[in-house]
């Protein structure tokens, strides 16, 4: 075994101590002998060879080409760039020719609809070098592919999971017939999904497909550095008894990257500085809002900058300009939120620029990974902080990033909402499922984890005593309650494990500008007069709203800056974060290049919070500000102060707000009793607004004690809040502040 390379084999030996008639024997898939580059099919070589001019193949594929065409799970890392579509699809395609494969065999998933429409051209590429076809399948696909597809399938198709759901319960696939053959599923940036409840869904699809396929299909995982390589790899196999490993290759030695800090003040001064550097540049600048994308995508055109928008409400003609832009485009901006973040190729890009911080590393390392592809480029990032705070989280980001460090990728726990949408969606995929037979279609455990296998019960039993579930005789369909809370649209709601607010489509004749939601719009309120939407980076005048159609019809203008508004708030700090932020402030720098700006507004944060020193960064500090109020700073993330101050609301402490760093109480606490309360409290879990359940998707197919249980298990964090209570607790009076 390579040192870099991990192996999990849960159910008997290691692979690399099996033989491979023994592999093939347990598993039921064919192997071949040879391994590496002259393992492939010989067509495939003569193409890499060839066609591509590849001198050589990179070592993530050389290593892949044994475990997949053994048929083994895999998790495969790189960085972005690092050729993982290459290394899942070449052995797969091969095993493809070698063995026969007839029908749609292999299923290549991905989290967004650009980096589906970004691969197509290339896999199906590479499928012609073996004689096969592929297709794609989303939301932008139109009717008349479809049917060609549902009439001769492809042998590999490019979709997403949602993609996936809507065929399964679509009275116009046969489901069927359309997956009997499936045996291949390739996950792309696996990460993306797993973090979230868009991976339990995936699971969920998956178990009822290979239940469809009467087979265990093989699961292949792609992403770049992962905090948990092994967990990911344990989440995306459950239950197998096929065995399964990380490949990790050790990456070639190369120049450390280019990284500076800066600070701007504001969006305006960010696109100053873009519009002045860089020029002749292809720049790539991520805003983590749709909102804040609109507005430097405007300042900098309105600066002759020539700028492109990618985001999740722009229209599909935006959306096209973009993704050409990725490849064709020089000497041009492209503003984006974390649509870009992912596997999407946009060619030779010569800078990212950040503004302002995200929320993880992780999300660093995947932006950072967008440059240095040429050999003349190192990889570069310059962050342009708007407020201090996020200056002081781009400092402890960066810090975290000095260490080494990468966030762990952990599923959302007790999906229980979803337990409930994936009954209700096998009735529709199957008309009627016997009572007691649905297990058999979800995966044995439970595709959805063993918490939720463990309460399964309580959610079935509601599902039929509320109506949503129709009994009769042992077998069950979707009920009145069920039709009426998710039948719209034909049932659409059903297909999607997230939600979306209602949004309103905005026409500019017959074309479409993209979407946006109700509270943007404010035609006819008294003293706003006609509303300006910012959209694309370009402001339109609303002349119209169909308000039953929500249809928004508007025209070109130069009229006022324009709104861009969403909903949704700031990401929740993680505890390591939250308590590199504490470092930072208490003194320790990244070890980035920063600019004058920088250090002076650093210096000014660190003014602020004087009481932070090194002794503090070890413990918690009970800070009495200036008016006497009291505030307890924890540096302990969004779920410890959660449960923190839920205990102190128990302790009969009244607590105003808390935040990612500290906890606030109200006017006229004692900070002896809230010392006090500390020392004699247990974290607790925290309380859940009901209005804050309408945010859980399925909410209304759970008991309400249910929801509310999910949403709190997912907002709370234990270990960080005993951290917390496991330190001492420094006293601060307005006399060191």
């Amino acid at each position: 075994m390579k040192p870099n390379e991990h192996v999990r084999d849960s159910h008997g030996p290691a692979p690399a101590a099996s033989s491979p008639q023994a592999v093939a024997d347990r598993t039921g898939w064919s192997y071949i002998e040879r391994v590496g580059f002259d393992a492939l099919h010989p067509s495939l070589r003569h193409h890499i060879v060839n066609t591509l001019g590849w001198p050589s193949l990179r070592p993530l594929q050389e290593q892949a080409i044994g475990p997949l065409t053994a048929g083994e799970h895999a998790l495969l890392l790189a960085p972005t760039a690092g050729g993982k579509t290459e290394a899942a699809t070449f052995p797969t395609l091969s095993r493809m020719a070698a063995e026969g494969w007839t029908g749609l065999s292999v299923l290549y998933l991905a989290p967004l609809r650009a980096l589906l429409n970004n691969l197509e051209p290339r896999l199906v590429a590479y499928g012609g070098y073996v004689g096969r076809r592929v297709g794609k399948w989303h939301g932008d696909v139109g009717p008349s592919a479809r049917r060609r597809m549902l009439a001769e399938p492809p042998d590999l198709l490019l979709t997403t999971p949602e993609s996936l759901e809507a065929m399964l319960i679509s009275e116009r696939v046969e489901h069927r017939a359309l997956f009997a053959d499936l045996r291949v599923v390739i996950v792309d940036e696996i990460h993306a999904f797993a973090a979230d409840d868009r991976g339990w869904h995936l699971q969920a699809v998956l178990a009822r497909l290979e239940h469809l396929a009467g087979r265990p299909v093989q699961r292949i995982g792609l992403s770049a550095t992962v905090g948990n390589p092994g967990e990911l790899l344990g989440w995306l196999t459950t239950g197998s008894d096929r065995p399964a490993r990380v490949l990790d290759p050790a990456a070639p030695p190369g120049p450390s990257p280019d990284i500076e800090l800066d600070h701007v003040g504001s969006i305006e001064n960010a696109a100053t500085v873009i519009a002045a550097l860089h020029l002749g540049e292809k720049r790539l600048v991520f805003v983590d809002s749709r909102a804040g994308a609109e507005r430097l995508g405007r300042a900098l055109r309105d600066r002759g900058v020539t700028t492109f928008l990618s985001h999740g409400s722009l229209g599909r003609d935006d959306r096209r300009q973009t993704e050409a832009a990725f490849e064709q485009a020089s000497n041009c901006v492209i503003v984006a939120t974390s649509t870009l973040e992912l596997g999407v190729d946009i060619g030779d890009l010569d800078r990212m620029i950040q503004i302002d911080s995200p929320s993880t590393v992780s999300a660093f390392l995947q932006r950072i990974g967008r440059t240095g592809r040429r050999a003349e480029l190192s990889r570069n990032a310059l962050f342009l902080a708007t407020r201090g705070e996020t200056l002081v989280q781009a400092a402890a980001l960066l810090h975290l990033h000095d260490t080494g460090f990468v966030e762990p990728v952990v599923a959302p726990p007790l999906p229980l909402h979803l337990l409930a949408q994936q009954l209700l969606a096998l009735m529709l995929q199957e008309g009627t499922v016997g009572f007691g037979l649905w297990r058999e279609w979800l995966g044995d455990p439970l595709a959805l984890g063993p918490e939720v296998d463990a309460r399964a019960d309580e959610v079935t039993t509601f599902l039929a005593d509320s109506g949503f579930v129709h009994l009769d005789g042992g077998m069950t369909t979707v009920g009145v309650a069920g039709e009426r809370a998710f039948g719209a649209r034909h049932f659409l709601d059903l297909t999607a494990s997230f939600t979306s607010p209602p949004v309103f489509t905005v026409m500019a004749g017959r074309r479409e500008v993209g979407t946006v939601e109700r509270n943007v719009l404010s035609l006819g309120e008294p003293g706003e007069g006609p509303a300006v939407l910012l959209l694309g980076g370009r402001p339109w005048q609303v002349r119209s709203v169909d308000w039953s159609r929500r249809i928004v019809q508007v025209e070109p203008t130069e009229a006022g800056p324009g709104r861009a508004r969403w909903r949704g708030g700031t990401a929740a700090l993680s505890f390591t974060l939250c308590r590199a932020i504490g470092e930072v402030l208490a003194g320790t720098d990244p070890a980035v290049t920063m600019t004058d700006r920088a250090v002076a507004a650093l210096d000014e944060a660190r003014r602020d919070h004087p009481w932070v020193g090194r002794q503090a960064t070890r413990g918690s500090a009970l800070v009495t500000t200036g008016d006497g109020r009291v505030r307890w700073f924890t540096f302990a993330g969004r779920g410890a102060n959660a449960m923190l101050a839920a205990m102190l609301g128990r302790e009969g402490v009244a607590v105003r707000s808390f935040a990612d760093l500290d906890i606030r109480l109200d006017d006229g606490v004692d900070a002896d009793r809230v010392a006090d309360a500390i020392r004699a409290g247990r974290p607790q879990r925290p309380a859940i607004p009901h209005e804050a359940v309408t945010g859980l998707k399925f909410a209304d197919a759970l008991p309400p004690a249910l929801a509310h249980e999910v949403l709190a298990r997912r907002l709370e964090d234990r270990a960080g809040a005993d951290a917390v209570l496991a330190e001492p607790v420094h006293r601060h009076q307005p006399s060191s502040t």
